[in-house]
């Protein structure tokens, strides 16, 4: 059976649904004052968001992109200008009134990027020029397709613009192809299928069908070029151009967007965007969009589902429980805790009086590694380790154990307990 549409079903929440993991781990909630498709991160889930966020950072850097920061808001006339107010504006906010100006909430940032680039005049020595921001959008969503954290009013996305010559369009679509390739391996994430979104039939599309053709083709050239297997569908292109869709499956089998990558004519011409070629003469630049994650949302989303909250290593909120068996031992254990905390580990003490022993070892059962420190431990400088699924390496070193975890961390592993 195909996968439903994300926004097709309001089902009881299955065991893996992040909706219900999220709040019985405590990563998200929501409160009617602060309105539907509005959640607000609580301290651990803040700490998943936070860590994603700079390992986005992290490879895009590597991959040779510049981070900018741009308004949440902009003048109304800059998205008639980019096409959204005709071709969007029931997805937006309505305007609020600033003097004898209109302001909207954005619900993309390309534009702001493209006014980024138009800002300095460039050279086809400078091309490709890459662009990224996390940044907030926000999207008017009907109250019936909000849910958790797929479907929600206000998005971070992970967005970036590549702003290259026709020539270099290609090759740069197809490396963003790669890298969304590379982050879902560290992430644990496969993707379902792969989407050629293409326009349908009606008004919402925006520019001329040539320049359409022309966009979709060099998409296709570079799946066909990856050698990814995919399934083009009209109807679910953006209304400025065509796109690749990197599709996912929910734990109740519903199928949604998570990572994009489009090649973009038409918001180039809007902006009257150009470069100064070899010729000396003015030329319009290409526009590739491309988000690895999407929205930290859903992504954040999909790997509770994914992972069924036991993250990986380098991802999850406490690396390290540190478990004393008895008051004897809570200062040894809580200079273990400031040992890991100085390694940059995210470590907590689960304490005495947190519970027995048996209670608080359950209490970890997501956590990495458990540390349980007892009267010989503590006097041997030792821990008792404990593993999340379910090994028992033993007592070793507690210098060792810091060590074999950071460097989990800096390899962003899969496993827990490799042979030393």
């Amino acid at each position: 059976m195909a996968p439903r549409s994300l926004a097709s079903v309001s089902e009881e929440p299955s065991v893996n649904d992040h909706r219900r993991l999220g709040r019985e781990l405590e990563l998200f909630d929501t409160d009617p004052l602060m309105g539907a498709g509005l959640p607000y991160w609580l301290p651990d889930g803040a700490v998943v968001r936070h860590v994603l966020e700079e390992y986005v950072r992290e490879v895009e850097r590597a991959a040779g992109y510049r981070h900018v920061y741009s308004p949440v808001i902009g003048k109304r006339e800059l998205y008639e200008i980019s096409g959204h107010w005709d071709h969007y504006s029931d997805g937006m906010f309505p305007p609020m009134e600033l003097g004898a100006e209109q302001v909207v909430l954005r619900p993309s940032l390309c534009p702001h990027h493209a006014l980024i680039y138009r800002s300095r005049s460039h050279s086809y020595r400078e091309l490709p020029l890459r662009i990224a921001e996390l940044g907030g959008m926000y999207r008017s969503e009907l109250s019936g397709v909000l849910g958790g954290l797929t479907r929600v009013r206000a998005i971070q996305l992970n967005d970036a613009h590549i702003f290259c010559t026709l020539e270099q369009s290609v090759d740069e679509a197809r490396a963003a192809l790669e890298l969304i390739g590379r982050v879902y391996a560290d992430l644990g994430i496969r993707a379902a299928r792969y989407r050629l979104s293409l326009p349908g039939e009606g008004g919402k599309y925006a520019g001329d069908p040539a320049v359409w053709r022309r966009a979709g083709a060099l998409l296709a050239e570079v799946l066909d070029g990856a050698g990814i297997a995919y399934e083009a569908v009209e109807g679910e292109a953006a209304f400025y151009g065509p796109k690749i869709d990197v599709q996912v499956v929910d734990s109740a089998e519903r199928e949604a967007t998570l990572s994009t990558v489009q090649i973009d004519f038409h918001q180039p011409e809007r902006f009257d965007l150009h470069y100064i070629g070899r010729d000396g003469a003015r030329h319009r630049p290409v526009m590739v969009h491309r988000s690895l994650l999407g929205s930290v949302e859903r992504c954040v989303a999909h790997l509770v589902e994914v992972h069924g909250g036991a993250f990986p290593v380098w991802l999850a909120p406490v690396q390290l429980a540190v478990l004393p068996v008895s008051e004897a031992q809570e200062e040894q254990a809580r200079a273990v805790v400031r040992r890991a905390v100085r390694r940059g580990l995210r470590a907590e003490l689960y304490g005495p009086g947190d519970g027995t022993l048996g209670a608080r070892i359950r209490a970890a059962r997501l956590v990495p590694y458990q540390a349980v420190i007892g009267a010989r431990e503590a006097g041997d400088e030792l821990a008792a380790v404990r593993l999340r699924d379910g090994r028992q390496p033993g007592a070793v070193p507690v210098a060792g154990l810091l060590d074999r975890i950071a460097q989990r961390v800096a390899d962003r592993g899969a496993g827990l307990w490799a042979a030393a």
